[in-house]
């Protein structure tokens, strides 16, 4: 019998459970069949996604050890990054520190690098150290942890 969730502890973070949407003018568009979408987006934690739903253990288990800061390693626009950020910062009062790898693909705009989910995972108060795909993440993020 496979093991379940169960026997872990789980911090409840997300609003669960998201809804499934129909899609008639997609459908409708290629003729059927009739199309859904699982709208994961509206978890509720960070602006949204399905990360979340592992944070909800993961976290759980650093408030069971008593940890305060959180150590992670994430590309530049990382979604993962940016809930762990609000379920850590903003939620749970635990710092987070992250290696942000910016050069895993090319830089194309000022807004690319500096915008979207990088903007909001240090808007929500992650410390975030940039490395490069050359160096090894988790050296970088312990170095600026201790």
């Amino acid at each position: 019998m496979p093991l379940g969730l169960e026997g872990f502890d789980r911090l409840r973070l997300a609003e669960l459970p998201t809804p499934i949407r129909s899609l008639p003018r997609l459908t409708g568009h290629l003729g059927g069949p009739r199309l859904f979408v699982k709208r994961d987006d509206l978890t509720g934690l960070g602006l949204g996604g399905n990360k979340v739903r592992k944070l909800e253990y993961v976290l759980a288990e650093a408030r069971r050890l008593g940890a305060d800061t959180l150590v992670s390693i994430a590309v530049l626009q990382s979604n993962a990054l940016r809930q762990t950020a609000v379920a850590a910062a903003a939620r749970l009062g635990l710092r987070l520190h992250a290696a942000v790898t910016t050069d895993r693909v090319a830089r194309t705009s000022l807004e690319y690098t500096r915008g979207g989910n990088y903007l909001l995972t240090r808007m929500f108060g992650a410390h975030l150290i940039e490395s490069s795909i050359q160096e090894d993440s988790a050296e970088v993020t312990e170095s600026t942890v201790l």
